[in-house]
């Protein structure tokens, strides 16, 4: 595997363990690049011949603090583009729960909308106890497609989820880790030796128990990521192409309440 392949990803070895560290900028934000880079990476974590677990982070001090400002402008401008990268959103959700490797998430800081969803897709999550976590799509006028539709009710149950979803709220990752959407938040201190243990607890198991083990419990999530994923999607899709979507847009942008018109 090249591990210097990617432009948007930075992907290092320690040992059996491929670290994929999210690297675009100071708040990781997602952009082309790196939504198209996620579409890929973890499929070539599958083939990696070399790793037998794989971390997930970011660099820096944000984990990956959603979509780009900019970006969201030009596939509000464009609307073909945004349905241009509606296989690489799947591809990434799929992929995600696809990779028969342990995937374990360093959660180092803020983590929003496809943020939230590559963390919570993970298989173990750990946090630094002061990042936040949330998925804001319909606060910037979109579905919650890329993932959070299917993750989060999995994880907290359809009332909950609901609340945090149809909200759009961000919440502290102990406030996640108490109601059980992530596994632990400790202190900024101690977040590398709580993934280093869990890593080490899991590698000290046969590899082939492990993989497919992960396998088998994410059959029903996979089948349900398979029947919410499109039409989720196709929703945000349709979203984007809202008037209250430029206008959620132009108000972040422009550091003002959205003004909202139901259309």
């Amino acid at each position: 595997m090249d591990l210097d392949r990617y432009k948007t990803l930075t992907l290092t070895r320690d040992g059996r363990i491929l670290t994929i560290a999210i690297d675009n900028g100071p708040m990781n934000a997602v952009d082309d690049d790196l939504h198209h880079e996620l579409g890929h990476v973890f499929v070539d974590a599958q083939d990696d011949a070399d790793s037998d677990l794989v971390v997930l982070t970011g660099a820096g001090r944000a984990f990956c603090a959603g979509g780009d400002m900019a970006w969201f402008q030009d596939m509000i401008d464009d609307t073909s583009r945004f349905r241009g990268i509606l296989p690489d959103a799947k591809r990434i959700i799929m992929t995600l729960l696809d990779l028969e490797k342990p995937i374990v998430c360093r959660l180092n800081g803020a983590a929003a909308g496809l943020g939230a969803s590559l963390a919570l897709l993970c298989d173990v999550i750990v946090a630094d106890e002061d990042a936040k976590i949330g998925d804001p799509h319909v606060k910037v006028g979109l579905v919650a497609g890329d993932g959070g539709a299917v993750i989060w009710p999995q994880l907290i149950g359809y009332a909950r989820a609901k609340e945090w979803l149809l909200t759009g709220d961000m919440m502290t990752a102990v406030e996640a880790a108490e109601m059980g959407l992530v596994n632990y938040a400790v202190p900024a201190e101690e977040l590398d030796a709580k993934v280093t243990e869990i890593v080490d607890r899991i590698l000290a198991n046969p590899r082939w128990a492990v993989r497919w083990t992960k396998t088998a419990v994410n059959l029903p999530l996979r089948e349900i990521a398979n029947r919410v994923s499109d039409a989720a999607l196709a929703y945000e899709a349709l979203s984007n192409a809202t008037r209250d979507r430029q206008e959620a847009v132009s108000a972040f942008v422009e550091r003002r309440k959205p003004e909202f018109g139901g259309e």
